[in-house]
């Protein structure tokens, strides 16, 4: 099978760094550019995101430098890859790796928000490749700490996502001081206005691949909008996330990822979250437990759209739609990578129905709508499997976070809801409507949970149904603690 990626002129060496890793037979997006990219050609590669574009240009790069043979020198890289994020310029180095493991060749990353001493000091030993947000790396330029006139090959990766941040102005300043003939690479999920100007002003008579196969992520999705009240927002999101399966959940603002990832854990589901509030460091460990698999939830915004790449995340969950449809099809691509199947998850709110359609119309996406709640079938068929819940603390503990500490809103009891609080979880001989009654009155209590990890500051549409529950349930809690409350949300999905 290896022959597939030797007949497209790929370095033997290179084919079986590939195949120790399990990658042998190429993408549509590697088979359409490789043949050119390999023989020194400008390329402009199109393909949706998990299409496998990163190796259809860190094959050509290593190739190439690998047969210039050029020598390593102090702050001059031989080879440059531009990435709009940290995390996905981290990515892109790790799987370089896979390649450079049967070369000589050395590599290294530059971002910002660490400390760039070291990573001054890699520079000035010699790399051959550079993998480079735009930001640091002019930082660097301007104190003359790297030069960039030694390098053969340029690669500017997520074109269009460099566009939408603003970051055009950085990568021309960047490009200019590359040199005029040089090979140039750029690869995008689409070739909008903002990539076009990158292409007329610094591509060498490029030649245009898009390839989007029948095995490409949109195709091997299913789409759905479960459209649920404020109050059972949280409830919804919290029984997919306890299934089975990496799931990763998009929100809208960096309060709202924060805030649910505590949601979550209050409910037993170890999480973690992923926005720009955080501090590099913070980043990588939340990361990597998602990556290592010691949590299997992550709420992030856009950041993690591109570029993170988990394998065999089952679920994507839009818990706040986002504002455009580019923004769609990117958080939707973590799922159904490389022809997998994945199932994609919009929350809507009543007052976002407009915007929601408006949305999936644009992104050419026709979901199958369903009116949900917390314990609706529908939870079941999207996420199969048993619910898994641990005590706030151990969630607290797996996340890597502080036990958040019990809050009681009363000292004085009620009798109603004391006793429900107290009530032991149903056996599995009894009946599902007691089941289905229980889940409700526990899920319907938490309104204030659900309005508060919305995003945008929180919507509250309280119906008829299950309110006598829900006011119950509101007195039990005041005076008994939330982890009381989290065992018996976990037991009333774990007995479904």
């Amino acid at each position: 099978m290896s022959s597939t990626f030797v007949r497209l002129g790929v370095p033997h060496n290179l084919v079986s760094a590939l195949a120790n890793e399990a990658i042998t037979i190429p993408t549509p997006i590697q088979e359409a550019t490789l043949p050119d990219s390999l023989k020194g050609r400008d390329v402009l590669g199109r393909g949706r995101t998990g299409s496998g574009k990163s190796f259809a240009f860190l094959i050509p790069v290593v190739a190439r430098l690998l047969k210039t043979e050029g020598r390593r020198q102090s702050k001059k890289p031989r080879a440059l890859i531009l990435a709009p994020t940290r995390e996905l310029a981290t990515q892109l180095h790790d799987s370089l790796l896979v390649l450079e493991q049967r070369t000589k060749l050395v590599s290294t990353v530059v971002f910002g928000g660490v400390n760039q001493n070291p990573q001054a000091r890699t520079l000035a030993r010699g790399v051959d490749i550079l993998i480079a947000c735009p930001g640091r790396l002019l930082d660097l330029m301007g104190q003359k700490l790297v030069d960039l006139s030694n390098v053969e090959v340029t690669v500017i990766d997520e074109a269009d996502h460099m566009a939408d941040m603003g970051f055009l102005p950085n990568v021309r300043k960047i490009m200019r001081a590359t040199p005029k003939q040089g090979q140039r690479l750029l690869f995008s999920a689409t070739l909008d206005a903002g990539v076009s100007t990158l292409v007329k002003e610094f591509m060498h008579d490029p030649i245009t691949h898009e390839a989007d196969s029948a095995l490409s992520p949109v195709s091997a999705m299913e789409h759905h909008v479960l459209r649920v009240t404020g109050e059972d927002r949280t409830d919804v999101i919290a029984s997919l996330a306890a299934a089975p399966g990496n799931s990763i959940i998009f929100t809208r603002t960096k309060y709202g990822a924060k805030k649910l990832a505590k949601q979550l854990i209050r409910l037993g589901i170890p999480s973690v979250d992923l926005h720009g509030n955080l501090s590099q460091n913070a980043r990588t460990r939340n990361l990597e437990a998602f990556h290592s698999g010691q949590v299997k939830t992550l709420v992030a915004t856009d950041i993690a759209a591109r570029g993170i790449h988990v394998d065999d995340v089952a679920l994507v969950i839009h818990a706040d739609p986002p504002v455009e449809h580019k923004a769609y099809l990117h958080r939707s691509g973590r799922t159904a990578r490389a022809g997998k199947a994945g199932t994609v998850i919009t929350i809507e709110l009543p007052d976002q129905r407009n915007d929601v359609r408006s949305l999936l119309r644009k992104a050419k996406i026709s979901p199958t709508f369903t009116n949900a709640h917390p314990d609706h079938p529908i939870l079941f068929d999207l996420a199969p499997g048993k619910r898994a819940f641990l005590s706030p603390e151990e969630a607290a503990d797996r996340s890597g976070k502080a036990p958040q500490p019990t809050q009681q809103a009363s000292t004085k009891p009620r009798s109603s809801g004391s006793s429900r609080g107290k009530r032991s979880a149903p056996s599995r001989g009894q009946s599902d409507s007691r089941n289905q009654a229980d889940s409700r009155g526990r899920g319907r209590g938490r309104s204030g949970g659900g309005r508060g990890a919305h995003g945008s500051g929180g919507h509250s549409e309280q119906g008829a149904r299950g309110s006598g529950n829900r006011s119950g349930l509101a007195r039990g809690r005041s005076n008994g603690s939330s982890r009381r409350g989290a065992a018996e949300f976990s037991r009333s999905f774990s007995s479904r």
